[in-house]
């Protein structure tokens, strides 16, 4: 690529290379206009509908054409739309995908005009309701920095609310989109507060409390921070009568609104979160997190705060931030344990920026948002990680930050709701005791009890939390009189003393995997004066790791059956008391429920969803722990299947013919996937295990992946495989088989798929698997990316990688497909990739394909892996190797003369090694054991390939390497007394006059002996003429 001049598309400069995407827009742009020039609108648009038609590729050549004519000349931008929307095969997918791909990746780096025109041609896509477009608009929200007062981000702003005003209808018909935007603009409201604002602002209101009235129950998909949202602008007057009818009449609202106990009982989905941030800063919180190590953070967050932290009105920005930590950021173990900085160190520099009162309480409301009505059944122990961990490394060198944010978790209990203040101090208890239960923290009593901490905010602490303080007693201390200060928030009114609390069930997993937290990167925080004393509180064997109980979650089934009705109500009804009965009982009903959702006409998703709901939790049970039964025959499989939960998959898979299913069964499958982490593999199951020998309706899960939220058969087969792990491993190994065979280039395309296989079973269950594959019932890998798949694994866990080569060894592939790796492997670093491809090369015959690839490595120290391959070959047939080795040496000296000649420097390809690096693995060989139990370096080809190479040497490589050179002087040597001695016999007859002048000179004189065997050497070049086939081999010519 050159260097980007006169783009179109971008902001550039003169040090930036032309985007790939730009230039092949650009491309196809060309072929637009030389395809319509001099025609008429109505034959340009023939012209461009008969290339189109020709393939795929032409397709996507006019597609962006026309696309990058629509963003760079606005002026014929109309007209080019018409065309794009008549000449699509694709429904625009294409199209729309393009337009995201530059939203997402290079927004902030676009041309005014490019980013207008982004805009608008996503307006005229929305107009025509085109599928899928609701991901630009998705994209484009996101972009919508909070804290910003910019005028590109008001503009952006004023134009997706121009966007979603005008196709209203569209966008209550897409939840997700819907949601997203409420979040932003309720969000950014509170930031478009000045007067030069005011227009945009009331069109801000007006547009969020229609979509709160009109959808209020599908906007509380949002979850417990819509509540907080709503609380920053409930002084507005449009937001006050909604506020009060929140807290006094729900139900004014909506029958099945319970109130704010079950708006804060529900989770926050991470992906409205996610939105609060552009790409730009999610990228680089994601960096922060994982991969940069403590002590070196500073520049980072320097920088991080330059950018978007330093204008007054950002300060609204670290909420969002804190929020987006703690609830999207979950780092793997891995990450947990090791030196990177964790999320509390973040979390901490962002609560030390803030310099309004305002900002640092709504900041703190922010961290302990998670903690207030907390839930453990349905709670993530990630969410609330943070604010404990936060305090407790900042006691020792931050004391005063410890002090404020447990200061504010006292009084924030008792004033956050004061009608329901029990339930929140129970959510704050909860949360604490949740946190001991993980290990979190071994103990509360050094930071509740801590001395750095001034009394009465102790007394406060003991009064509170008296059950994690310890038994020391401490002089009671007044409770200060004083009003709650007014940056704290607090809801400001009251509601009826009595609310039932409704069960929520989020649609985001509500378990987190078990994280060990006792670990170095702790003890640097802590004093060692608390460590002892937390030692001698907790009994060693307590200290251990203990894994996480799980506990039946109680859900209340009657919220949903108020929200069915009908025959569908009655024999939902009849499940429900059917719970305890037999098996059989429950199967009629399930199937006369199905034959009444078979003949519903007007069963749709409004219906669906309520009844999955309840479905899921009804048979939670039944779709939990091992499924497969123990023995795997004909009457056990029966009997696994007789489940209600599987007359729904019967009725969903029965009509093969077309390999179509009933819509309204699919509607209903695809809402209690989305819901239930475990309906996925449960389908698989019985899809695999129903099929007859020589059909499979694996097709009727793809059918189901298409119409969830996902969409994608690779994302929804990933998640399936990682529930199912978490439940029964024999399963997920039975269903390894029919998964790559039905969906083969899903399955092997898909690392994390293979990752999830790999990581949970054991020795046996890999047994079985490389019987699959010898067997030819399995394919886990292709010969086209076998090398390159082989190279994602390297930083897998070794046991995981020990699995793939084993499983790879069983596909009996060509070693030669693998080499490709081998200069990607570093010694110390890709142990078990070495290891393994050291045993499949033990098991070739050296060739000089293998042996250019081992050679081209680096000669570093301690690097063993090309001088035991080659020891190795060199016991097993030592001439051979010797002479490939002479080859390759010949070779070498002839490509390092010529470019000597040439006068260039040494830039040989990667695939021949170079003098360098074949004299320094022969050297390595030479300190081996088997080149002493070998006469490898008594070859005549290897002397005479050392002999060969000498002279392409440098006087430093000839220094380096001087012990090989000196196996080569001792073929000079062997070579003229062995000539001496032949003329010494030859010497008495005297024929020759040639002889005769040799008995003349042949004195004991050093000089003459020199002389002699000059002359002995010059007139030795024709033997080497009868060996000219050797010689040849080693020519560059082959």
């Amino acid at each position: 690529m050159g260097e980007n001049k006169g783009s179109k598309l971008y902001v550039t400069s003169v040090l930036d290379v032309k985007d790939d995407l730009e230039e092949k827009m650009e491309r196809c742009y060309e072929t637009v206009k030389e395809i319509t020039k001099s025609l008429s609108e109505r034959e340009a648009h023939d012209a461009l509908v008969a290339v189109v038609c020709k393939g795929s590729q032409q397709h996507e050549e006019i597609t962006l054409g026309l696309l990058y004519s629509i963003l760079t000349e606005p002026h014929t931008a109309s007209k080019m739309y018409r065309d794009l929307s008549m000449i699509s095969r694709d429904g625009m997918v294409l199209a729309w995908s393009r337009i995201n791909q530059l939203v997402i990746e290079k927004f902030i780096k676009l041309q005014e005009l490019t980013r207008t025109q982004a805009v608008w041609i996503t307006k005229e896509m929305v107009k025509n309701a085109v599928t899928g477009v609701d991901n630009v608009c998705s994209s484009l929200i996101k972009q919508i920095a909070g804290g910003d007062l910019s005028p590109k981000n008001i503009w952006l702003a004023e134009a997706m609310l121009d966007i979603f005003t005008e196709n209203r209808s569209w966008l209550e018909k897409l939840p997700v989109l819907m949601c997203m935007a409420l979040f932003t603009y309720l969000r950014v409201i509170e930031d478009h507060n000045i007067q030069s604002l005011g227009t945009l602002r009331q069109r801000e209101v007006e547009f969020c409390i229609t979509l709160l009235r009109n959808k209020f129950m599908e906007c509380c998909r949002i979850g417990r921070d819509l509540l907080r949202l709503l609380q920053n602008v409930a002084r507005i007057p449009e937001f006050e009568q909604l506020w009060k009818d929140i807290l006094h009449k729900p139900q004014s609202i909506n029958p099945q609104f319970g109130g704010v106990p079950q708006l804060m009982g529900q989770r926050t989905s991470p992906k409205y979160l996610a939105c609060r941030l552009t790409p730009d800063m999610e990228k680089k919180i994601i960096f922060l997190t994982s991969k940069v190590k403590f002590g070196q953070q500073k520049r980072y967050q320097d920088w991080f705060q330059k950018q978007y932290l330093s204008t007054p009105e950002s300060q609204s920005l670290r909420c969002d931030l804190i929020r987006y930590i703690c609830c999207v950021v979950h780092p793997s173990n891995e990450v947990l344990c090791s030196d990177i900085i964790q999320r509390w160190a973040v979390i901490g520099w962002l609560l030390t920026t803030c310099t309004s009162n305002v900002a640092a309480s709504s900041a703190k409301l922010a961290l302990f948002y998670d903690w207030l009505f907390f839930i453990q059944a349905r709670a993530n122990i990630m969410d609330i990680e943070p604010a404990i961990l936060v305090m407790h490394h900042s006691m020792r060198s931050h004391p005063a930050i410890t002090a404020t944010l447990l200061d504010f978790l006292c009084r924030i209990i008792p004033n956050f709701y004061p009608p329901l203040t029990s339930q929140v101090k129970l959510g704050a208890m909860t949360s604490l005791r949740f946190i001991l239960e993980k290990r979190v923290l071994p103990s509360l009593s050094p930071l509740f009890d801590n001395p750095k901490l001034d009394k009465e905010l102790r007394a406060m602490i003991r009064d509170t939390f008296s059950e994690f303080c310890s038994v020391t007693d401490v002089p009671p201390v007044p409770s200060p009189k004083t009003e709650i200060p007014p940056p704290i928030p607090v809801i400001p009114t009251p509601i009826i003393a009595e609310v039932k609390e409704v069960e929520v069930i989020s649609d985001t997993p509500n378990t987190a995997p078990v994280r060990n937290r006792l670990d170095s990167v702790e003890g640097t925080f802590s004093d060692e004066e608390e460590e002892e004393k937390v030692k001698s509180q907790v009994p060693v064997k307590e200290m251990v790791f203990r894994p996480i109980k799980e506990e039946e979650e109680e859900v209340e089934l009657d919220q949903y059956l108020d929200q069915l009705d009908g025959d569908i109500k009655d024999l939902c009804e009849t499940l429900q008391s059917q719970k305890d009965a037999d098996l059989e009982a429950q199967c009629e009903t399930m199937e006369n429920l199905c034959s009444v959702i078979l003949e519903s006409n007007d069963f749709d998703s409004d219906t669906a969803g309520p009844l999955a709901s309840f479905l899921t939790a009804l048979y939670n049970p039944h779709m939990s722990g091992e499924i497969l039964p123990e023995e795997i025959s004909d009457e056990t499989m029966e009997d696994s299947l007789g489940k209600p939960i599987y007359v729904i998959f019967r009725n969903l898979s029965q009509d093969t013919e077309d390999d179509s299913c009933p819509l309204q069964l699919l509607t209903l499958v695809c809402i209690m996937y989305e819901k239930h982490t475990k309906i996925g593999y449960n389908l698989l199951y019985y899809l695999h295990s129903s099929s007859k020998p020589g059909e499979s309706k694996l097709h009727v899960y793809e059918e189901v992946c298409k119409n969830t939220e996902a969409g994608n058969l690779s994302t929804c087969l990933v998640k399936d495989f990682k529930a199912c792990q978490e439940e029964d491993v024999r399963l997920l190994c039975h269903l390894v088989t029919p998964i790559y065979t039905q969906f083969p280039d899903t399955s092997i395309e898909s690392m994390d798929l293979l990752n999830t296989i790999v990581s949970c079973i054991d020795s046996a269950q890999l047994q079985d698997l490389i019987c699959d594959i010898l067997q030819g019932n399995l394919v886990i890998f292709k010969k086209e990316t076998v090398a390159s798949t082989l190279e994602k694994t390297l930083d897998w866990e070794t046991f995981e990688q020990y699995c793939v080569w084993q499983l790879l060894d069983a596909h009996d592939f060509e070693v030669e497909l693998l080499i490709p790796i081998l200069p990607k492997l570093n010694y110390r670093d890709h142990p078990e990739a070495l290891a393994s491809m050291v045993l499949l090369l033990k098991l070739e015959r050296a060739s000089i394909e293998l042996l250019k690839p081992l050679f081209c490595r680096s000669c570093k120290n301690g690097d063993r892996f090309t001088s035991a391959i080659l020891s190795y070959w060199a016991l097993q047939d030592e001439s051979h190797l010797a002479d490939l080795t002479k080859t390759l040496l010949v070779r070498a000296t002839s490509t390092a003369k010529r470019l000597r000649q040439r006068q260039q420097t040494n830039k040989q390809s990667a695939t021949n090694p170079t003098p360098e690096k074949l004299l320094g693995h022969l050297d390595a060989l030479r300190t081996t054991v088997a080149s002493k139990q070998t006469m490898f370096f008594s070859q005549d080809a290897v002397l005479q390939g050392l002999q060969h190479i000498q002279t392409a040497c440098s006087d430093a490589q000839k220094t380096k390497f001087s012990d090989l050179f000196a196996l080569a002087d001792e073929l000079d040597d062997m070579s003229s007394r062995t000539t001496r001695s032949r003329l010494a016999r030859r010497s008495p007859g005297s024929a020759s006059p040639r002889g005769r002048k040799s008995v003349q000179n042949n004195e004991p004189e050093s000089s003459s002996e020199s002389e002699q065997d000059d002359e002995v050497i010059i007139t030795k070049p024709k033997p080497a003429k009868r060996r000219k086939k050797s010689t040849a081999v080693g020519s560059d010519s082959d």
